[in-house]
């Protein structure tokens, strides 16, 4: 069964201190909410630099090379048409079509890696039922630990949460689907 362990902190610095203080005593699956971003949170949660850019770069470079190499395979050797002697390939008659491909290749392939590496979106989330966590939209900052074991382990990331000041410490224990 799992559960989440929340803990409410009175400010961005407390919260940054405090996802710190709990990746230096060894606790995984830590999360960060909070009502505006926090640059820092990025650094303290451990995150690792995402590699959708260079797929997005990649998948718009391979889009750009496919239009152009069609446009000119099209154009000047599967069926070449002389219209008053203009040539058969000519670069800038065919950047318009390059860009748009380049573009909606790297969208597409942005779409499709969220997907992959995140799943289908999921629009509900078992600490969204605790009521005082609305406040992580307004003004409340919210450090989360996702426990997979027995109650002695979320007993301890409590533990833990309070001696790093946070004002409240909650329990979200995730209900039967």
């Amino acid at each position: 069964m799992r559960r989440w362990v929340l803990g409410e902190f009175g400010s961005s610095e407390a919260l940054v201190a405090a996802l710190k203080g709990l990746r230096a005593r060894g606790f995984d699956g830590l999360d960060a909410y909070t009502p505006f971003p926090v640059e820092e949170t990025f650094e303290a949660l451990g995150l690792k630099r995402s590699k959708l850019p260079v797929l997005a770069l990649l998948a718009g470079l391979g889009g750009a090379g496919f239009a152009y190499l069609t446009q000119w395979f099209t154009n000047a050797v599967d069926y070449p048409l002389n219209v008053g002697s203009r040539p058969l390939h000519s670069v800038p008659t065919n950047l318009p079509i390059t860009f748009e491909l380049a573009v909606l290749s790297a969208a597409l392939m942005i779409f499709g890696a969220l997907m992959a590496l995140f799943g289908f979106p999921h629009v509900t989330h078992p600490v969204f039922e605790l009521e005082s966590f609305r406040s992580a939209s307004i003004d409340g900052f919210w450090a989360s630990v996702t426990v997979d074991g027995d109650t002695r382990s979320s007993s301890s990331v409590e533990e833990a949460m309070c001696e790093l000041g946070a004002r409240q410490v909650s329990v979200v224990v995730e209900a039967g689907r």
